[in-house]
């Protein structure tokens, strides 16, 4: 197995170096006092002119300062913020101005370097989620492999890391650092139920090499390739859906299986089902939460059910965070089940944090839920 991934650092770009003053502009007051905000709290020097902001950094590396202004604005708070970055011991320059970028350009640049460390230095790790059996979560069935990094006693969620990545031109690093880290913690907690893994398929620069060194560090590791769940993210982002299939089918052909994410969320995602026939799919957290209590997405939830289960897909539910959840989940057909209420990520892989197996009441409360909700829910 390859010990380190292939990084194509020739496509990295440079980072920005300190120390020197990073000029930025911010046009609407609100992401202005955001930042400012920031800046106190973190006790940065700074000074204002008008919408401009001015702040002295004194390091080399700019990471301390810049990291976490991607959790303080949204991304399109990133797009709207300008950024000039004026480095000690050289005077501004008429080129200087045209380097003018989007804060969130500005971000992905500055950061590079940092996301190639943690890929580099092993600087990722995994938690783990349950998926139980619906009608007997005591039971585990599977575990989603959840990345997570550490800055200065900071949790880093995927998101965050991912939106760097994609700014960076590093997904297909970080897609590959971050299943290699999966594959590897599963194997030392002696795992041996399935384990889901993210899979985001717009970072697949080179699907072949990707399917083969995975397969590769299962092997080694010790892993069955049937353990193995490839979870699709980010399918609103697809483009190639017959290349995605194909990709799909070869993980199939090497004994892995396939989950289609977030089903429920969009068209895009319902459309993939028929497309992708997927050997798993998740309905979304946002449609199952208070499923129990709102007959619109009761009524949506059960009728995905129906499909995924006339395709012979098996259903797992995102985000359930309560009993009457869980009860109304069981009692509609779900298979499986995954949320705070079975038991949170955590390393090592968690147990169900309780029997929260549905009551012998479960079926009263669903149609009384349903009987009170504005649209009837129907089932068979």
């Amino acid at each position: 197995m390859t010990t380190s991934p292939r990084y194509k650092t020739e496509a990295v770009p440079d980072g920005v170096k300190g120390p020197g003053v990073l000029h930025l502009h911010c046009a609407l007051p609100l992401v202005r006092d955001k930042v400012v905000n920031h800046l106190q709290s973190s006790n940065w020097e700074h000074t204002a002119n008008g919408a401009t902001l001015s702040i002295r950094t004194p390091h080399d590396d700019l990471t301390s300062l810049v990291l976490p202004l991607t959790e303080v604005l949204s991304a399109w708070e990133q797009v709207e913020v300008r950024a000039l970055f004026e480095p000690d011991g050289r005077g501004m320059q008429l080129n200087d101005y045209f380097a003018v970028d989007s804060l969130k350009n500005f971000l992905a640049k500055t950061l590079s370097g940092w996301l190639i460390d943690l890929m580099q230095n092993n600087r990722l790790t995994t938690v783990f989620q349950p998926i139980v059996h619906c009608k007997s979560s005591d039971k585990v069935f599977a575990y989603e492999c959840l990345l997570r990094s550490m800055e200065q006693g900071e949790v880093i969620y995927p998101n965050r890391i991912l939106d760097l990545a994609r700014g960076a031109g590093l997904l297909f690093q970080l897609d590959m650092a971050a299943r290699r880290t999966a594959i590897r913690e599963a194997a030392a907690h002696g795992l041996t139920s399935k384990i889901f893994i993210n899979f985001t398929p717009i970072a697949m620069a080179d699907p072949v090499y990707g399917l083969r060194s995975t397969v590769e560090a299962v092997d080694e590791l010790g892993l069955k390739r049937e353990q193995v769940v490839f979870e699709v993210i980010e399918s609103e982002l697809i483009a190639d859906v017959g290349n995605l299939r194909g990709i799909l089918d070869e993980y199939r052909s090497c004994g892995f299986g396939v989950a289609l994410d977030d089903l429920g969320s969009g068209y895009s995602s319902l459309n993939l089902l028929g497309q992708l026939r997927p050997d798993y799919v998740k309905l979304d957290r946002q449609l199952m939460h208070c499923v129990h209590e709102d007959g619109y997405k009761a009524l949506i939830a059960q009728k995905l059910l129906e499909t995924a289960q006339g395709l012979g897909i098996r259903t797992i539910a995102e985000g359930i965070e309560c009993q009457s959840e869980l009860d109304w989940l069981c009692y509609c057909g779900g298979d499986y089940a995954q949320g705070f209420h079975i038991a949170r990520p955590a390393s090592p892989p968690p147990l169900p944090t309780r029997a929260v197996t549905p009551s012998e009441n479960s079926a009263a409360k669903v149609m009384r839920c349903a009987a009170a909700a504005s649209t009837p829910l129907y089932l068979h």
